[in-house]
């Protein structure tokens, strides 16, 4: 059973409302699935615990939705799925980036994602058409490109913060966060007291540091706001590809393509993205999706 969890809740009389992370196994297995550098594993490690925050903001149990980053960095774009059990799965273009430190010390995300380009959020509802919602990044650091989509893209204000700590040997040592949303209808006096705590948190990987767990920091961060804890839910790094699945995609590519792969009389090896699982088709494996594709 994992360790990993989130907070949703309420407060100053459900003018704000609340979600708050710890994620240091989820960051951890997918630092070991695409064997990723410190900053790699801190930018991918960062969306993946936006997205399980934002998985318990889907209302639909299949919904989905998909963060893709794209930044003009050498990490060459993140791309992360979530869905409504905060179950996420991602993975960065180049795992083997490697930047030097930022002017404060710390890992460079920003430098690595790129200051120029877009942050896309594609949420599939089971409508026809995805809802997609798109802005700039702002400066590749994850958390204020998010803050930025929600105030643009959703029309919320929120306060995002996410960190990753790596230890000396690159595992990964705490990881978290939390987003904080004010509602429709919040009073001045409430959205003020906020933003004046809001100041005061510098940096989240401090408050990791110390040992904070989610229901510390809604009480740190919403102190004399009176956070009500709603829900506690499990959070976990989850890939669902199967060979069933990739057969699918497989046989997607078209008839020419497939022809093409049987003509080559090699078997082909696909893998997954998302956690590196591989799987084999045979050429005769490939006739008979010719043949289904067909039918």
């Amino acid at each position: 059973m994992s360790s990993d969890y989130i907070i949703r809740g309420t407060a100053a009389d459900g003018q704000i409302r609340f979600f708050c992370a710890t994620t240091r196994e989820l960051v951890e297995r997918a630092r070991q699935i695409h064997n990723m550098s410190p900053v790699a594993t801190a930018a991918l490690g960062r969306t993946l615990t936006a997205a399980a925050m934002m998985g318990a903001m889907l209302k639909g149990e299949d919904d989905l939705f998909t963060i893709n980053i794209k930044g003009d960095g050498p990490i060459n774009g993140i791309t992360v799925t979530a869905d409504s059990m905060s179950r996420v799965k991602g993975f960065v273009g180049n795992p083997d980036v490697m930047l030097p430190a930022s002017d404060a010390g710390k890992l460079d995300v920003g430098g690595a994602v790129g200051h120029d380009g877009l942050l896309q959020v594609i949420r599939d509802t089971g409508l026809k058409e995805p809802y997609v919602g798109e802005t700039r990044l702002i400066s590749g650091e994850i958390a204020e490109d998010l803050t930025a989509y929600f105030a643009i893209s959703e029309q919320v204000p929120s306060a995002v913060a996410l960190g990753v700590l790596m230890n000396k040997d690159n595992t990964v040592r705490r990881a978290g966060g939390f987003i904080i949303q004010v509602l429709p209808g919040a009073s001045d006096e409430v959205i003020s007291k906020l933003e004046q705590k809001l100041t005061e948190v510098t940096h989240v990987t401090e408050l990791l540091d110390e040992g904070m767990t989610p229901e510390e920091f809604a009480e740190y961060i919403m102190a004399g706001m009176d956070p009500e804890i709603m829900d506690t839910l499990s959070t976990e790094y989850h890939c669902n590809c199967s060979r069933e699945r990739v057969s699918k995609a497989v046989m997607s590519v078209g008839k020419k393509e497939l022809e093409q792969m049987i003509n080559d009389g090699k078997e082909i090896e696909v893998n997954c993205h998302f956690c590196g699982s591989k799987y084999v088709f045979t050429v005769d494996e490939l006739k008979e999706m010719l043949e289904k594709s067909a039918s």
